[in-house]
């Protein structure tokens, strides 16, 4: 159980260790008459709280306060046994215990400012009326060779995430770790998302600690009808389980939701059980004609995986390959959604009439080579990235212009690039990452907005979501 204090995430024990741990360090400073007794209680608590957070599991966040309860105990203890024994105490001059104290606090205070920086991620509870049950599929597409692999006879896999409104009462136990069946498969990913970002691993562990509201392969929720589609694809290097969070929030509305692993993209997947990782296919080289083929080439790659997903659930929901969707899949109202990266290899899918309505969350187009399309779209922005890059509205532009149907574009104050993914829950609230926006509320605002465009363009009035889209933000019409 965690409490928060003033923003900060923290155990009881954790907050009983950094409070006891400040009373020994000041203790030298109280009258003398209570120094004794408040010294042994705060000894006692610290010990105690110690001892139960290395049992229980010691967040990194925390070492600098244990390393703290090190160095005050025995300064806070001494003169109390001296005392205790008919012994003079001996006490360190004021100049010299002034900054050591400071310095001891200093240290204490790393710790709440660690677990307020990089803290233990709590996925909220999705809102909708439903219950959220999850499933991994890995389908191979035989019509399309891997192009990142040598063998001749190799053909694109693409892993596949299913997340879809479940019968309730499942048991609590059963939910995913951050979205995988185990702890270890969470942690393998986790620390491949960390090195494609140039990151210490540790910095981030306590993150596949963090429980999700989805239970695998839990009952689809019975007596519904027919649940529309959306195709997800992540950012660069991202994966299946990066925008967790929405993934969820839609599940619970009432839609199946398909999050996808893009093979040598992905920072890491498995295919047939073996670990994939990312080979980066377009970083900056310094050539720009290389550069632009690169992009246009991962955003191609992106969108037939997207296109491919959409065939696979068709067969599932024909009863082709079996699956407890079978006959419960609406195709026929389809979106192809994504972030960054994703958002762009989205609205290249939209070439394929079968998608009924796109959304582009915060994903630059330039060099994509994405055409105008003529479904319903709406193009999600973070005023960082607007203002980062002087092509980004221009490109939207270009594109969302033209083709007949009503677009949108929603700049949503307060947000970064990385306020619509799961990494607004665990990264440093850092205004170049994050935006201003409190940590979830990028995620709600998101979640509220794209379901309110998903609901009008897929079960209503593709052109009626204008009026609850401005109140996200502002908002921009082409029609």
């Amino acid at each position: 159980m965690l409490a928060t204090i003033t923003g900060v995430r923290m155990s009881p024990w954790e907050i009983l260790a950094v409070l006891s741990t400040a009373v020994l360090a000041l203790v030298r400073w109280f009258p003398a008459g209570v120094r004794r007794p408040v010294s042994l209680a705060a000894a006692v608590v610290a010990v105690v709280a110690v001892l139960l957070l290395v049992v229980s599991g010691l967040r990194w966040q925390l070492v600098p306060v244990l390393a703290a309860t090190a160095i005050v105990l025995p300064f806070a203890l001494v003169p109390v046994l001296r005392q205790r024994a008919g012994r003079r105490p001996r006490r360190v001059r004021w100049w010299l215990a002034l900054p050591g104290t400071a310095a001891v606090l200093a240290l204490i205070a790393v710790g709440p400012l660690a677990a307020w920086a990089l803290p233990t991620p709590v996925f909220p509870a999705p809102s909708g009326p439903y219950a959220v049950g999850t499933t991994v599929l890995e389908w191979t597409d035989p019509e399309r060779p891997e192009r990142f692999t040598a063998e001749p006879g190799d053909r694109r896999t693409v892993p596949v995430q299913l997340w879809y409104p479940a019968q309730a009462g499942q048991a609590q136990a059963a939910r995913s770790f951050q979205g995988a069946r185990t702890a270890q498969e969470a942690r393998d990913v986790q620390n491949a998302l960390a090195d494609s970002f140039g990151i210490p691993r540790f910095l981030v562990s306590d993150v596949t600690s963090a429980r999700t509201a989805a239970v695998f392969d839990a009952p689809l929720v019975e007596d519904a009808g027919k649940f529309p589609v959306i195709v997800f694809s992540p950012g660069l290097s991202g994966v299946r389980t990066s925008t967790i969070v929405l993934a969820q929030e839609w599940a619970s509305r009432g839609y199946v939701v398909a999050t996808l692993d893009h093979p040598y993209d992905s920072a890491l997947t498995f295919t047939d059980g073996k670990p994939v990782r990312s080979r980066n296919q377009d970083a900056v080289t310094g050539d720009p004609e290389k550069d632009r083929r690169a992009v246009k080439a991962n955003v191609d790659v992106r969108a037939a995986d997207i296109r491919f997903v959409l065939g696979q659930l068709e067969r599932l929901d024909r009863g082709e390959e079996a699956s407890l969707l079978k006959g419960r899949l609406d195709t026929r109202r389809a979106a192809a959604v994504g972030h960054s990266r994703g958002g762009a290899a989205a609205m290249a899918a939209a070439q394929d009439a079968r998608f009924r309505a796109v959304i582009d969350i915060d994903g630059g187009l330039r060099d994509a080579g994405v055409r105008p399309f003529a479904q319903p779209a709406l193009a999600i922005t973070s005023p960082v990235s607007v203002s980062e890059n002087a092509d980004f509205v221009p490109d939207l532009d270009g594109v969302l212009d033209k083709g007949g149907a009503t677009k949108y574009r929603l700049n949503l104050p307060g947000t970064g690039h990385l306020s619509f993914t799961d990494a607004a829950l665990y990264f440093p609230p850092l205004p170049s990452l994050l935006g201003t926006v409190d940590r979830a509320e990028g995620l709600r605002v998101t979640a509220d907005a794209t379901t309110a465009f998903l609901d009008s363009a897929l079960r209503g009035d593709p052109g009626g979501a204008a009026g609850e889209l401005g109140a996200h933000g502002d908002l921009t019409v082409y029609e």
